[in-house]
């Protein structure tokens, strides 16, 4: 158990600025991280082992993508007992997001809004700080999540994940593709049949050209969205299995706030997380494995605040759950909690 309750730090994080509590929180962890004072968060992790994507996944909670786009704090994060860490998203150019202010908290629903845009350090400052951490060396699973520049046209969006995705396979155990996240202009639209099947494609070509040349095949991930009818997760599942992906992570932010109407917050602009987005998660969720068939790997992601949650994502058909919102909320016991309800 941590040394430092998060109850008693959360009250001082939510009276500042939400992108301000963030970046404080991932400074503090990038200076204390494999020093001693990493036991004022450090839990044991849950041995859980499950083998997905020819991977051995320690446990089956991961963190989600978004959190520590640079990935400096891998080794810091790793310590709560996560079984596998997802950093990035990553683009090859580092380029600053959208204008501030850009993250807003709606606790009344143990939600978050934000419109961050891939603001990161770029690809070379990133792969820097990956080759420092040792959480693969501690056992754990690592995944490196690349995008595209908000400069680059959406025509051309396949050079920036090419580009990516050959400057990350040698440090990750998987890739994910990040084509879901509603901040960044048109992204979206890359997750339909034609756009899809031709990055897919692309992506998979340059893949089996990689492997040749580093002796490993890593696998690839895809990561959709929440705002999908059956039809749309349909075509996605298709798309996937013709490209031979290895596995699908659902799902990013939403763009609906039937859930939050009236609260403070509620209308402004980006992708929303936390609790209101489970079901739609849910739903997609169980589409795919109805799709996909039984074998076929997903990570559930969107609204686990709870062990319960984290149930109910396995129910849906998640082989995998990852947080985000909710270790904001929760703190570093949610890992272990949501590791011990989905044990065995």
């Amino acid at each position: 158990m941590a040394l430092v309750p998060y109850a008693l730090t959360r009250p001082f994080l939510f009276g500042l600025d939400a992108e301000h509590a963030h970046e404080l929180t991932l400074g503090s962890l990038a200076r204390l991280q494999n020093t001693p004072a990493q036991c004022l968060w450090q839990q044991p992790r849950v041995d859980d082992p499950v083998t997905l994507a020819g991977l051995r996944f320690p446990n089956r909670v991961g963190l989600a993508a978004g959190l520590d786009k640079n990935g400096r704090c891998i080794d810091g994060l790793g310590a709560m007992g996560f079984g596998f860490i997802e950093v990035g998203t990553v683009t090859p150019k580092a380029q600053p997001g959208n204008p501030k202010p850009r993250i807003f908290r709606l606790p009344e629903a143990d939600a978050l809004i934000n419109r961050l845009g891939f603001n990161n350090e770029g690809l070379d400052a990133f792969l820097a700080n990956v080759r420092r951490a040792r959480f693969r060396e501690r056992g754990g699973i690592l995944g490196l999540n690349i995008g595209k520049n908000a400069a680059t046209p959406i025509e051309r969006a396949a050079d920036d994940y090419l580009i990516g995705l050959a400057g990350v396979y040698p440090h990750a155990d998987y890739v994910t593709v990040n084509i879901s996240s509603p901040n960044t202009q048109n992204l979206r639209s890359l997750q339909s049949d034609a756009a899809l099947d031709a990055l897919l494609g692309a992506l998979q070509q340059r893949r089996e050209q990689l492997a040749a040349e580093h002796g490993r095949r890593v696998p690839m991930f895809v990561k959709i969205a929440p705002d999908l009818d059956a039809d749309q997760v349909g075509v996605i599942a298709r798309t996937l299995q013709k490209n031979a992906v290895d596995g699908v992570i659902a799902t990013n932010t939403t763009l609906a706030r039937d859930a939050v109407q009236g609260l403070p917050h509620a209308t402004e602009v980006g992708g929303l997380s936390g609790r209101p987005v489970a079901q739609a998660s849910n739903r997609v969720i169980a589409q795919l494995r109805a799709a996909l068939g039984a074998g076929y790997p997903i990570i559930g992601v969107g609204g686990v605040m709870s062990g319960a949650d984290a149930r109910a994502k396995r129910a849906a058909g998640a082989d995998l759950v990852q947080l985000y919102t909710g270790l904001i909320y929760r703190g570093p016991a949610l890992v272990t909690e949501v590791a011990r309800a989905l044990a065995g």
